[in-house]
């Protein structure tokens, strides 16, 4: 793992200020002086979060994950660290393996997550929005997925991918260009591609804003229910089976993301297999990513990737 520290500042003239305040303007950062971890890959939607991060008063530490699963990665790395040292942000490089096993980008995704931890800042935008709540309806989803991406430790959620490339052009700054973006053969990309533009075209409007706000609804009206199964211990088969079922994946999906650090929760089919496992009808099913619930004398477990026994209120 490679560190730095602060060495440089983040100056602005007139023009790049005036777009950075009408940016930060619908960002969600935290109080100047507070001291944040930013994902940052080198795309212009994480490089974007670190300069407004910087420009918001925080004490950034930008943070560097390399999967390993391309070449140029030393080079990514490398335009990271320039961009932190510009704007004085600390600087923190590490390298994760991606475990063998099914659907690659959510291995890798997970490997990233915990490697960044449960407080970092990351860089999805409204674009990211919308297409996660595309992408969860073509797989099935619940109310839970249809809430799309939980705003929490997503500052920039309420900003355009196009603003954040416009920001980096305006800084000049060097971004990276990841390829698999381009790849057909995942969902998303084709979402983006292809699903989003027949939309707008047949909406004969920008669709966007139309799927972030739906988003934002229903989290809102999740924010409601969810409470419902607070008192419930995930824990718990016994507990979870003789809940209703609306509280029992509410709780379930909970603590789900709050274990996994993954920001999806799972399809409607991969639910049904954790719910079959609180009944007892099954003594454990594969989820999603590599993980997989377990059911030893009532008690649920979530086994991660490759990993030993883990619980689901975090204890071994």
């Amino acid at each position: 793992m490679d560190h730095d520290v602060p060495n440089g500042s983040l100056t602005l003239n007139p023009a790049q200020r005036a777009l950075v305040e009408d940016l930060l303007s619908r960002c969600t950062f935290p109080a100047a002086g507070t001291a944040v971890r930013c994902a940052v890959s080198g795309g212009p939607d994480s490089m974007a979060l670190v300069a407004l991060a910087v420009a918001a008063g925080c004490a950034v530490t930008a943070v560097h994950v390399d999967h390993g699963l391309r070449e140029g990665s030393a080079g990514e790395a490398a335009v990271v660290r320039a961009a932190a040292q510009r704007f004085g942000a600390a600087y923190e490089s590490t390298r994760v393996e991606v475990g063998d096993g099914p659907n690659l980008e959510a291995r890798a995704r997970a490997a990233r997550h915990e490697a960044l931890g449960p407080t970092a800042l990351l860089g999805h935008t409204a674009d990211d929005q919308a297409e996660t709540v595309l992408w969860f309806l073509m797989r099935g989803t619940g109310p839970t997925g249809l809430a799309g991406i939980d705003p929490e430790r997503r500052p920039i959620l309420g900003l355009r991918r196009a603003e954040t490339v416009a920001l980096c052009a305006a800084l000049d700054l060097d971004t990276v260009d990841d390829p698999s973006n381009e790849d057909p053969r995942f969902t998303r990309n084709r979402i983006r591609r292809e699903l989003l533009p027949l939309m707008a075209d047949i909406a004969q409007r920008d669709v966007v804003p139309l799927l972030a706000n739906a988003a934002r609804l229903q989290r809102e009206l999740l924010d409601e229910v969810g409470p419902l199964g607070d008192h419930l211990d995930p824990t718990d088969a016994r507990a979870l089976a003789a809940a209703g079922r609306t509280v029992a994946i509410a709780a379930l999906h909970r603590w789900w993301c709050e274990t996994t650090g993954l920001a999806y929760t799972p399809d409607a089919r991969a639910t049904e297999r954790m719910l079959e496992v609180a009944r007892g009808e099954a003594p454990r099913h594969d989820v999603v990513a590599g993980w997989s619930l377990h059911r030893r004398d009532q008690r649920l477990r979530l086994e991660p990737p490759g990993r030993g026994w883990r619980r689901l209120d975090g204890r071994s």
